[in-house]
C-alpha cells in the first residue's frame, strides 16, 4: 500500500465501521452500530486534547477546540454525519486505493467497472490516488471522508499554534441519511453562533441551497369481499392506488427533471385489497410549487374516485425541511467566508444546490444558519463512490483557511 497522509489513514480506518442507517425504526438512532465509530472518535477526540468530548445517549459527538486568540471570534461549528445510507450495504468495506491514477476505467470486481460514463469528473483525476470500493458495498465517503476531514483539522491545530482560530466546536451526527440527522440535536448545547457541514461533493464545491420538502401520504380505502361473490360489491383499493400513482405526471418525476426542477416521487406503497398507503415526497426549491404539486395530488384523488366510487381516498401532508438559502442570505458572511476559504486553499469556488437536504438546512431553521462544504467524494449511495486523496486534502486545508478568515474578519 502506498504512503498515505493523515487524512486518508483516518478515513480508511473510520469505512470499515459499519455506520449503516435503517428506514422506519422508532429507535434513536436507528442502528446501534452507528455508535461503535462515535464511541472511537470520542476517544480520538480526548487523546487530541479535547477533554469535553462526549457522546450522549442519542449518539451525537460533541467537542470543544477552544481559541487560540485574546480577541473574540464568533463560535464556528463543524458537523459531519457518521451513518452510511440504507441504500447499499455498509458491511465488510473495503476500500480499494489506485495510486497515481492512470485516468482511465477503474475495475471494482468482474461485475462492475467504474468509468467516467458513471462519474464524469474521474478523468480529471489521472495523476491523483483514487480510493474505491472493490464494488460489493458503497464506500462510505459520504460522510466518513467529512468525518476523517474534520479530525485530520483538529490534528493539524492542535500542533500548529501559529494557525489562529477562534473557538471551534465540532459535531458528529447519527441518522443523517434517513432524515433524523437532527432530530435531538441540542443546539443551545453545541453552542455555534455558525457552522458548516461538510458533507459535500466535489472539490471547491459550497452548498447553500436545498430543496424545500414536504411527504405526502395516500390512503385508499377499498371495499373487500370473497371474489367469488364480488360482483357490484367489491372495490379493490390496490387497483385505485394503481391508477393513481400511474397518474402521477412523467415530467414531475425525479428521473425526468435536474437542476433548478422539483419533482413528486411515490417511495413506498404497501397495503392490499381493502386498504393501500402510498408515501409520497414533494421537493422544489420554493415553496409555492409545493402548494401546487399538493393540488395536483388532490386533482389526480379526485379523478381516481370518480373511476372508483366505492373506495375512499384520503391525502394527508407534512412539512419535512426548507431550502436553507431562506436563512443563509440573511447571513450571507457565512458563505462568503467559505467560498473565500476555498479560493485561498488554491481551489476555484462554486455555488451549487442540493438536490435534496442536510442537516445544516435543519440547523439553518433551528437558529444556526450552517452551508455545506465539499468533501471530494463522488456517486455517494453507490458501490461506484470514490474519493481522491487529495480532495480530501484540499478539504482539510480549506478548513483550515476557513477558521483563520473568521479569526482575522474578527479583530477589532
Amino acid at each position: 500500500m502506498p504512503s498515505l497522509p493523515p487524512v486518508a489513514e483516518r478515513f480508511l480506518r473510520y469505512v470499515r465501521y459499519d455506520t449503516q442507517s435503517a428506514e422506519g425504526v422508532e429507535s434513536f438512532p436507528s442502528t446501534e452500530k452507528q455508535k461503535e465509530l462515535s464511541r472511537l472518535l470520542v476517544k480520538e477526540l480526548k487523546d487530541l486534547g479535547l477533554d469535553d468530548a462526549a457522546m450522549d445517549d442519542y449518539g451525537y459527538v460533541m467537542a470543544t477546540l477552544p481559541g487560540n486568540v485574546e480577541h473574540e471570534v464568533p463560535v464556528i461549528g463543524l458537523i459531519a454525519h457518521v451513518d452510511t445510507s440504507p441504500e447499499v450495504s455498509g458491511a465488510g468495506v473495503n476500500p480499494q486505493i489506485h495510486a497515481n491514477y492512470d485516468g482511465g476505467p477503474i475495475r471494482l470486481n468482474d461485475d462492475h467497472t467504474l468509468t467516467a460514463e458513471h462519474s464524469p469528473e474521474l478523468p480529471a483525476n489521472k495523476g491523483n490516488t483514487i480510493i474505491t470500493t472493490d464494488g460489493t458495498t458503497l464506500l462510505g465517503a459520504d460522510n466518513k471522508a467529512g468525518v476523517a476531514e474534520i479530525m485530520t483539522l483538529i490534528e493539524r491545530l492542535r500542533a500548529d499554534a501559529s494557525i489562529k482560530h477562534g473557538t471551534i466546536r465540532v459535531a458528529f451526527t447519527p441518522d443523517e441519511e434517513v432524515g433524523a440527522g437532527t432530530k435531538f440535536f441540542d443546539v443551545d448545547k453545541f453552542g455555534a453562533r455558525y457552522a458548516y457541514t461538510v458533507d459535500g461533493e466535489a472539490p471547491g464545491e459550497v452548498e447553500n441551497e436545498t430543496f424545500c420538502a414536504d411527504s405526502a401520504t395516500l390512503t385508499v380505502t377499498g371495499v373487500n369481499v370473497h371474489p367469488g361473490y364480488a360482483k357490484d360489491k367489491l372495490e379493490n383499493a390496490i387497483k385505485a392506488a394503481a391508477m393513481f400513482v400511474g397518474l402521477l405526471p412523467r415530467e414531475m418525476a425525479p428521473e425526468t427533471t435536474e437542476k433548478r426542477q422539483g419533482y413528486l416521487h411515490p417511495v413506498s406503497i404497501s397495503g392490499g385489497v381493502e386498504e393501500v398507503v402510498v408515501k409520497m415526497i414533494l421537493r422544489d426549491f420554493d415553496e409555492e410549487p409545493l402548494h401546487e404539486q399538493r393540488k395536483i395530488l388532490e386533482a389526480i384523488a379526485d379523478k381516481v374516485r370518480a373511476a372508483y366510487p366505492k373506495a375512499r381516498l384520503g391525502l394527508e401532508y407534512s412539512e419535512s425541511y426548507r431550502n436553507m438559502r431562506f436563512v443563509l442570505d440573511q447571513h450571507q458572511e457565512v458563505v462568503d467566508r467559505a467560498l473565500e476559504a476555498v479560493k485561498r486553499a488554491g481551489i476555484e469556488p462554486f455555488l451549487n444546490l442540493i438536490r435534496g437536504g442536510t442537516d445544516g438546512a435543519r440547523l439553518c431553521f433551528m437558529g444556526v444558519p450552517t452551508p455545506n462544504l465539499f468533501t471530494g467524494g463522488h456517486l455517494f449511495h453507490s458501490r461506484y463512490e470514490w474519493v481522491a486523496v487529495e480532495a480530501m486534502e484540499q478539504a482539510v486545508e480549506t478548513l483550515v483557511q476557513l477558521v483563520q478568515i473568521w479569526e482575522e474578519k474578527s479583530r477589532a
